[in-house]
């Protein structure tokens, strides 16, 4: 399936589709996030085995499958994030790999990333958008107007609730 490219220009800030030759950036990344802002709210275990499911050659394959899109300042990847479809179903999807370096926390880069996947043609089609979302940042997604799955609001034996918005 072929994608027009999205590119979104602020001041300073690009958001733009995921290349292949940004998966090394992307994992460091995802890596420093769940080290320095997830490590209040999970074991280092935890953290150490959610980075090694995150390395350049899986976030490479989440391309394939996913719109998967970067936020860069200048050309630094401050963030990112994947829409794809919910267990290959038409009318359902899921919102992945949502991370924001933590310097850059707080100044809207995650909204910006959520209103882009919110834009994306796996958002449009769907009547439900899913999110395996951290204890960390389920106060953001909820804020985003997400809220929990069948009003489960403890962690599944994944470490993660799971939120949905309805379309």
């Amino acid at each position: 399936m072929k994608h027009k490219e999205t590119i979104i220009e602020t001041e300073r800030l690009m958001l733009r589709r995921f290349q292949s030759d940004d998966a090394e950036e992307v994992s460091t990344l995802i890596a420093n996030t769940l080290r320095t802002t997830n490590i209040k709210d999970y074991s280092t275990e935890y953290i150490e085995n959610t980075i090694q499911s995150l390395q350049p050659q899986n976030l490479l394959k989440r391309s394939e499958w996913t719109h998967f899109y970067v936020v860069c300042d200048d050309n630094r990847i401050v963030g990112c994030g994947a829409i794809g479809p919910y267990w290959n179903r038409e009318d359902e999807s899921s919102l992945f790999t949502i991370f924001v370096l933590p310097e850059y926390q707080g100044k809207g880069i995650g909204r910006l990333i959520i209103q882009t996947l919110e834009q994306d043609e796996f958002f449009i089609r769907a009547k439900r958008v899913e999110i395996p979302a951290s204890i960390t940042a389920t106060p953001f997604y909820r804020k985003m107007g997400y809220e929990y799955k069948n009003g489960i609001t403890e962690p599944d034996d994944e470490g993660l609730l799971r939120l949905e918005k309805f379309r």
